[in-house]
């Protein structure tokens, strides 16, 4: 036989080879093994027709069985490789529970989140009522959505797609008892006179389900209502402001007291003193609240109450600058911890005492001006919240847009909000006496 008739029936053969079924076992031979057999099937078309036709021979025979029986080590890879698949699917129960495996009460879960996603659509708690034995809990959002509807249509605006997402937070079971913590991301599409935003927010509840028989259903739900609960006690901030009011005039008085005789300047145009107050950047401001709306810039402490600690990060990014006393009762500083020890103001991180600094006069520094009303405010400015009417402030947000009728879209923590609506009316923590105080920031700092 020819060289040539050798070549073209070992070619005419590995055709035939080519043809495997789809799932070839074979495949998963080690490199090692495919790289002797090419070997192989070279050295017999160079020694002669006999010795080719027996390696072949030898090869067709190999293939046959490892067509009958996989690889031990590739089968033993391919195995662990779907166990590992299998587990990491089995252990997703911190990951977002649409599309989770469902199992035991988490049916229940998951429709009551797609039920609570179509009231948000419908600002109508109707899809709720016959699901959750809470009539508490129903009545209550019922109260916030009928709110939000009456609002919604007030300002002209059409709420054109409702998104919630949610996740397990923490999960006891007991029987057939579960208490369960979730945290559902709401994002509202708004249209407002041709304008489009997106509005987002993060709330927690907790919800008690019980089995009957193979069925689980939601017997209670509690809303955690983060902006209503004070960092401090109201009796605590009370007497700090109080004192913070004390040590703010004995501030003031020592730096009349400091001040020289005064002379007009403007008779003498070379000695006129160059203005050193820097400008208050109310975009970075406005930038750093949606950066870190929805996680904690780990350069500060995050506290469990966050919301005025965030307010002073975003006014502080805008160039305010602190007003360092050492005190914790007078100024607006943060110097992070020392020792263990708390080092900052109450009034960097207490929404009733940043309320308090923020409305007393001053010459230098961070300093704002109480306006009348939500219209008059601009991007970088702050709004606090008195729900109950007392004068004791719970809620601080910071204005990081505005809607198509000029109206304050503002940012949050502890409930994270990016543009939401400044009134809060869409909020369990409003009450009929809920009062606010706007606060204007001056441009020259």
């Amino acid at each position: 036989m020819s060289l040539r008739s050798d070549k073209q029936t070992a070619g005419r053969r590995a055709g035939k080879q080519e043809r495997q079924p789809l799932l070839n076992l074979s495949a998963f031979q080690p490199q090692s093994t495919q790289r002797h057999a090419q070997q192989h099937a070279q050295e017999g078309t160079t020694k002669g027709g006999a010795q080719q036709q027996k390696q072949q021979k030898q090869q067709k025979q190999q293939n046959q069985q490892n067509q009958q029986k996989p690889e031990p080590a590739a089968a033993e890879h391919s195995r662990m490789a779907a166990s590992s698949m299998t587990s990491f699917m089995r252990s997703g129960d911190s990951t977002p529970l649409l599309g989770e495996e469902a199992q035991g009460w988490k049916p229940a879960v998951h429709q009551y989140v797609s039920l609570y996603n179509q009231a948000e659509t419908e600002q109508h708690a109707a899809a709720v009522d016959g699901f959750v034995a809470d009539k508490d809990h129903c009545g209550r959002l019922r109260g916030r959505l009928n709110r939000l509807r009456e609002r919604d249509l007030l300002r002209g605006v059409l709420p054109s797609r409702s998104e919630t997402k949610a996740e397990l937070v923490r999960v006891q079971e007991s029987g057939t008892e579960a208490s369960v913590l979730i945290r559902l991301h709401i994002k509202r599409q708004i249209e407002h006179r041709g304008l489009r935003y997106i509005e987002e927010r993060k709330e927690v509840e907790r919800l008690w389900l019980a089995a009957a028989g193979e069925r689980w259903h939601i017997v209670r739900i509690e809303p955690i209502i983060a902006e209503r609960r004070p960092r401090f006690e109201h009796a605590f901030q009370d007497q700090n402001s109080v004192g913070e009011e004390e040590q703010q005039q004995q501030e003031e008085e020592r730096f009349r007291l400091r001040s020289v005789p005064y002379l007009n300047y403007a008779l003498f145009a070379a000695f006129q003193p160059q203005s050193n107050r820097a400008l208050y950047r109310r975009d970075l401001a406005a930038a750093y609240a949606d950066r870190w709306w929805n996680e904690p810039n780990p350069a500060y402490e995050e506290f469990e109450v966050n919301c005025t600690n965030y307010i002073s990060q975003s006014v502080f990014a805008g160039n305010a600058p602190m007003n360092y006393t050492g005190n914790r009762g007078s100024g607006w500083w943060y110097k992070g911890r020392n020792g263990g020890r708390e080092w900052w103001s109450y009034s960097w991180s207490v929404s009733n005492a940043l309320t308090n600094y923020l409305s007393t006069p001053r010459q230098s520094g961070l300093r704002a001006r109480v306006v009348d009303s939500a219209e008059e405010l601009q991007l970088g400015d702050v709004i606090t919240y008195d729900w109950n009417g007392d004068n004791r402030f719970q809620h601080s947000t910071i204005v990081t847009a505005f809607d198509a009728a000029g109206m304050p879209l503002v940012n949050a923590n502890t409930v994270p909000s990016r543009h939401r609506y400044w009134d809060y009316r869409d909020s369990y923590a409003w009450t009929e006496q809920t009062r606010y105080r706007f606060f204007h920031i001056e441009d020259g700092l």
